[in-house]
């Protein structure tokens, strides 16, 4: 079995206070917090160099850190626009490469958004480009890359855990990357209601099954939201908007899940990711 990892999205604020400058420090900076994960950001497009992967790669291996990828954000998968759909198949193919060369096997993909379209009709659209774009991945030789769709924090984007769940059952190697926060924030509170958190594990394992649930992807922080879903990321100090980390856990103990938890706080990653790490180390103890 795979073994559980936390980690943060790219760099916290304590990174650059604490001397470092380049991402290559970043797997030292993390041991300093026992941390054994990182999502390396390419929100704005995937500009990393072979080399510079590669040694990345070799020097997360040294100090025993997973990394995965982040994918370009204006990836559009139901545009109707066929171009912009095409782009959007190459933006998860650069993705790949770049995180095959770090050593890694993850990338997480924002799918996209109706548009001016009906729900079912983007819905469609992206089903048929997510084939195109493992067919693509099949071609390159990259099929062990791990295509993880987010679940979205605004309502108009694709992305609620139910859409996720159907994207994931268009093949095995697609992974469900359940971001707490954009749930909770879509659903205006929901995961704050006692039993939501087991419900979601409870879908997502009628949904892909326990084997893809017990290793799914995961991004966690507390959101602001408004009625339309996300506003903003806010770090574990917020006690008004959450979720809250602990029943997640809890389930995640509960299931034998080893997902690898991505924490996206705003500037305090690192820090909360190691307080995730130590609620989820406190409670396997009382298990």
């Amino acid at each position: 079995m795979r073994e559980i990892r936390f980690g943060p999205a790219g760099s916290s604020d304590s990174f650059f206070e604490m001397g470092y400058k380049h991402t290559a420090q970043m797997p030292e900076y993390l041991e300093k917090f026992g941390l054994n994960a990182f999502e390396y950001q390419c929100g704005r497009g995937v500009n990393v160099r072979k080399e510079t992967a590669e040694s990345f790669g070799a020097l997360c291996r040294e100090k025993g850190i997973e990394p995965s990828l982040h994918a370009p954000y204006y990836i559009s998968m139901a545009s109707p626009e066929e171009q912009k759909r095409e782009n959007s198949i190459n933006y998860v193919l650069q993705s790949a490469r770049a995180v095959d060369w770090m050593g890694g096997n993850r990338i997480v993909v924002h799918v996209g958004t109706c548009g001016k379209m009906e729900r079912q009709n983007a819905m469609a659209l992206a089903l048929e480009t997510l084939k195109r774009t493992l067919k693509a991945l099949d071609e390159e030789g990259l099929s062990h890359i791990r295509v993880c769709p987010e679940v979205m924090g605004k309502i108009n984007q694709l992305g609620s855990l139910e859409e996720t769940i159907e994207f994931c059952r268009l093949d095995e190697r697609l992974l469900p990357c359940i971001d707490f926060g954009h749930l909770n924030a879509r659903t205006h509170g929901w995961l704050m209601e006692k039993g939501s958190v087991e419900k979601v594990f409870e879908e997502l394992e009628n949904g892909i099954g326990i084997s893809r649930l017990r290793e799914f992807h995961s991004h966690f922080s507390k959101i602001e939201y408004t009625t339309g879903g996300e506003k903003r990321h806010l770090t574990f100090e917020d006690t008004v908007y959450g979720p809250n980390f602990e029943p997640v856990a809890e389930m995640i103990i509960k299931k034998g899940c080893c997902p690898t938890v991505i924490c996206e706080s705003a500037g305090t990653q690192a820090e909360d990711a190691q307080t995730m790490m130590n609620i989820y180390k406190s409670l396997l103890n009382k298990a």
